[in-house]
């Protein structure tokens, strides 16, 4: 089995590598900056989740940050400290990197170390589960600078944690440690010291071993559940139960059980 990214030398911002058991490991490769996210990551990253949508090899999405220092330390400053009220407006009303991977079909983690500020935080946010080691500090920063979360820290952030802390957050740009944020549910899983994207790798193996099909359909309605009143929710959820159940997965899976043995997924 391949070892983690991070062992791997990267000479690109984005670096993809997909193992054969069917996890994508997306490795953020500007440690000079702090893995901050300018716009030539932001559009590489958003190419790189497209490509990984349609492709089969791929079950589970792990994100991490290289470097010792940092997962992403927030936006990359310098470059919209020139932009007017309109070139900014422009920016932000193209599809951005915070959608592009909230929407993604197929479960990815986030695994976190060192600063994690701002757009950094967003993107975490994006993910459908965190994973932080020891020397993670999580921030919404954007007060600190005289402006406010821009990429989903007000928004994902209070479904996560409550209005109480979001708020906390937001409006103090106060660093939050790991044990902080796994007890107000920030993070879901911690891991020691250097031991992040291990531990995500571990998360997303049992993952990947699951049909493509129900993976993305338990993803679609657990999401369903912010988006929709209780009612319609059940409703969608009971429709996506009988889509399961009647792709070739769902009938595989049946077989396979009732006769004591592993299941062949298709993914269809």
């Amino acid at each position: 089995m391949t070892e983690p990214d991070e062992q791997r030398p990267l000479d690109t911002p984005i670096d993809v590598h997909t193992r054969d058991d069917g996890i994508a490991v997306v490795t953020l490769n500007r440690p000079d900056k702090l893995n901050a996210l300018n716009a030539e990551v932001r559009r590489l990253l958003m190419e790189a989740f497209d490509r990984m949508a349609n492709d089969d090899d791929v079950r589970v999405v792990v994100i991490h940050g290289a470097g010792e220092k940092a997962f992403v330390a927030g936006a990359d400053i310098a470059e919209f400290a020139e932009r007017s009220y309109m070139e900014q407006r422009a920016v932000y009303d193209r599809r951005r990197i915070y959608e592009t991977v909230a929407d993604f079909p197929k479960p990815v983690i986030a695994a976190v170390h060192g600063f994690c500020l701002g757009g950094g935080s967003e993107l975490a946010l994006a993910c459908d589960i965190r994973v932080a080691d020891a020397t993670a500090q999580i921030s919404q920063a954007e007060i600190r600078i005289g402006l406010i979360p821009g990429g989903g820290g007000t928004q994902r952030l209070a479904r996560l944690v409550g209005r109480g802390h979001t708020l906390r957050m937001a409006l103090t740009g106060d660093m939050i440690d790991v044990e902080e944020a796994y007890r107000i549910g920030l993070v879901e899983f911690l891991a020691p010291k250097g031991k992040h994207v291990e531990r995500a790798l571990e998360l997303a193996g049992r993952m990947a071993r699951w049909s493509p099909v129900s993976l993305r359909l338990a993803k679609e309605a657990t999401r369903a559940a912010f988006e929709m009143p209780l009612s319609a929710g059940l409703q969608y959820e009971r429709e996506l139960f009988l889509a399961a159940f009647a792709s070739e997965d769902g009938r595989e899976g049946i077989q396979a059980f009732t006769e004591k043995r592993r299941a062949e997924w298709k993914g269809r």
